[in-house]
């Protein structure tokens, strides 16, 4: 995307000048304080939002068209319950394929591989809103996976998650094939998973390169409401 912007009525610029380039198999951070523009960006991005002005957006060589349904792309939602809707974990992640027109042996293929991959497998008859925090996390991505995506948005994937399942999700997104966008405010995830990051604050694009370079930038992070993550400062000060 080439000089991006994006207003709310009430809000003008909430993205601002907005220009950036993701290449295939790229796993990007996007980090900033509440309020940045983060989920405005994935909501562009994924054609949900029309921006107000833009001189190029493209996805995968195709322009970007608000509202129309690009299965090359997947976002998986901050909240899992406002994606999960079916009465079955089984439907939730068919439904996306059965969308795409597939025929009803390749909707079942891609909703076990989907299920195998999260590690939810034994989950398809389970209602999705009587899960645990963790298991609707992963139910919510193995939907967007039903749909082989090219490019995967995650917001705040780790909000919520006890321990054992912020664990078991960074193990899955370094084991992704996709490329993927995270925005998150877990500096650690962001550190472990991402080979690139991007700070957002106000609408713009603050600082965009590798993660243990930008975090440890202390006056970069504190102008911009963020801490320096703990396991860099734990580095530098125990060499």
């Amino acid at each position: 995307m080439d000089s991006l912007y994006f207003s709310y009525p009430d809000q003008p610029d909430s993205l601002r000048n907005i220009n950036l380039t993701i290449k295939p198999g790229e796993r990007v951070g996007l980090i900033g304080p509440n309020g940045a523009g983060k989920t405005t960006l994935f909501l562009t991005i994924c054609g949900i939002l029309k921006p107000t002005r833009a001189r190029v957006m493209l996805l995968f060589g195709k322009p970007v068209v608000a509202g129309e349904f690009r299965p090359e792309i997947g976002l998986v939602f901050q909240n899992p319950d406002d994606q999960l809707f079916s009465p079955s974990v089984w439907d939730d992640v068919a439904f996306g394929p059965e969308n795409m027109g597939l025929p009803a042996v390749d909707v079942e293929q891609r909703v076990q591989e989907a299920l195998s991959l999260t590690g939810v497998e034994h989950l398809g008859a389970r209602v999705p809103h009587n899960l645990s925090g963790g298991q609707k996390c992963m139910v919510a991505i193995a939907g967007v996976l039903a749909m082989s995506p090219s490019l995967v948005l995650y917001d705040e994937p780790s909000a919520n998650l006890d321990l054992r399942s912020r664990r078991r999700l960074i193990s899955f997104l370094k084991r992704s094939g996709e490329t993927i966008l995270i925005s998150s405010h877990d500096l650690e995830l962001i550190l472990e998973v991402c080979d690139r990051v991007l700070l957002l604050d106000e609408g713009q694009i603050i600082a965009d390169g590798p993660p243990q370079q930008v975090m440890a930038n202390q006056q970069l992070m504190e102008a911009h409401g963020l801490e320096k993550p703990h396991s860099i400062v734990s580095v530098i000060s125990n060499p």
